[in-house]
């Protein structure tokens, strides 16, 4: 099983801004590569770092890998900061499809011509 955690209280999660969007996809950007920045100076192995979302509602429940070995994941809470209601479950090996599936879809989205 999956252990989940906050961020940790030294990383300010931005406050949704309305008024300046470009402002608050910077904040959100930032939060993520400060979490980011944490967890690889915890622990330093595969995907640790990487970002996992599952489809929630009109939008995306995010983790951030912490850890493989034992799998640990700690929620982001930006936009309207939705729970995927399994994230308790998920092994190893799901969530190194998750990364995968992510990446692939990247790929075939960044050809634009």
């Amino acid at each position: 099983m999956a252990e989940i955690f906050n961020p940790p209280a030294e990383i300010k999660v931005p406050e949704f801004n309305w008024e300046d969007l470009k402002a608050n996809k910077e904040a959100e950007d930032k939060f993520i590569a400060d979490l980011k920045k944490f967890c690889l100076s915890r622990k330093k192995e595969k995907n640790v770092g990487e970002v996992i979302k599952f489809p929630a509602a009109d939008g995306y429940a995010l983790y951030m890998v912490a850890s493989m070995k034992p799998v640990e994941l700690v929620h982001i809470p930006i936009g309207d900061a939705w729970c995927f209601q399994y994230a308790h479950l998920l092994t190893e090996k799901e969530i190194q499809e998750n990364i995968d599936q992510e990446k692939a879809m990247e790929k075939l989205f960044s050809n634009k011509g």
